[in-house]
């Protein structure tokens, strides 16, 4: 795992990471936005920026820090969010068939995200802790 030091909603596998650095030698620089669902299911969607435009109702999760010159950035819609605030998200690859729209696809690998509820450090950190009375 790539730790940063700081609470962070996102991480990514070692992995990941290196099949993301592939990619992006490959596609150029890329992102991603967890999929709600629909046809690929619930996978993290990988795009070339720009092929996958973000709009208002999107949250930035954070950044993976993959070793590049630049992170990755790493989004979800809002409605999304709403049910996931409380969990932390970690992107990792694994051998199988990529989701279709993802540029992973053909690879023989694809992208999944592991999650895990915040501890209290991190709810507290993100402001989601319980009131104390």
């Amino acid at each position: 795992m790539v730790s940063i030091g700081r609470y962070e909603r996102v991480d990514v596998t070692d992995a990941a990471a290196s099949l993301i650095r592939d990619l992006t030698a490959q596609h150029g620089p890329l992102m991603f936005h967890q999929s709600g669902g629909c046809c690929d299911g619930s996978s993290p969607m990988c795009y070339p920026v720009g092929m996958f435009i973000t709009g208002p109702s999107d949250v930035k999760l954070g950044d993976l820090d993959v070793g590049l010159d630049a992170p990755v950035e790493m989004y979800m819609s809002e409605s999304q969010f709403e049910y996931w605030k409380y969990t932390h998200l970690t992107v990792d690859a694994v051998p199988g068939r990529g989701a279709g729209f993802s540029v992973e696809g053909p690879t023989g690998m694809r992208f999944l995200t592991r999650s895990r509820m915040l501890n209290d450090a991190e709810l507290e950190y993100f402001g989601l802790a319980p009131a104390q009375s």
